[in-house]
């Protein structure tokens, strides 16, 4: 098998590595909302998980929405319980890089989370995103209920419709049951707020999800 079949093939479950029990320690609150990185939330909040590519610009993008109350990157599409950033790169771990993000439902909507989904990353590379190839950077979307599955699966389909009028190649993003989110390291919580110049080979199509 080569590098390139290896980094873009999901590992069965029986091939996976076996991870661990013990739970990534992060911060007590985000570095930039100052509210909680891990539940309990307010009940009068939702949440949503997206995979758009490198976990880093794709939190940035969500932390910045009007009624965001907390982001936080982490893993999750795979079988390794509790991987690391090491063992999720190594593409034997079936993880996916995602972004957990809790919302105010009064202040934002999921269809505008959805609309910078859309418009943050090119939804049709498969196992990639720009330079960054792999699985962890599929794109994907993970619902937490029948609601945002079907919404997801709509705004998908509309999405399609634009980019086929203006010569793209078809939606490869995976719409699921959300799954376990595994919190990502420390160091990667935040990542551009601490690094402002840090990567970020995030990029979209241009091409806006409604016009």
């Amino acid at each position: 098998m080569n590098w390139l079949h290896k980094k873009t093939s999901l590992p069965s479950k029986n091939d996976a590595l076996p991870g661990r029990d013990t739970v990534v320690p992060v911060p007590e609150e985000h570095f930039v909302t100052h509210n909680p990185l891990r539940p309990p939330f307010p009940a009068d909040l939702e949440k949503a998980m997206f995979g758009l590519g490198c976990f880093w610009g794709a939190e940035h993008k969500f932390w910045q929405m009007d009624g965001v109350y907390t982001t936080a990157v982490g893993y999750a599409g795979g079988f390794t319980p509790n991987p690391t950033y090491e063992e999720v790169c190594s593409g034997l771990t079936g993880h996916n890089e995602v972004v957990l993000v809790v919302f105010d439902p009064r202040q934002v909507s999921y269809t505008g989370l959805l609309a910078m989904f859309w418009e943050s990353h090119d939804p049709t590379q498969g196992m990639r995103q720009g330079n960054d190839v792999g699985t962890q950077y599929r794109s994907g979307i993970y619902a937490y209920n029948k609601k945002q599955c079907k919404a997801a699966e709509l705004s998908r389909d509309q999405y399609q419709g634009i980019l086929s009028s203006k010569g793209l190649s078809p939606i490869t993003t995976e719409i699921l049951k959300a799954p376990e989110f595994y919190y990502a390291e420390a160091y990667h919580q935040q990542y551009l707020a601490k690094n402002p110049n840090g990567y970020c080979g995030l990029g979209g199509t241009g091409i806006k999800y409604s016009d």
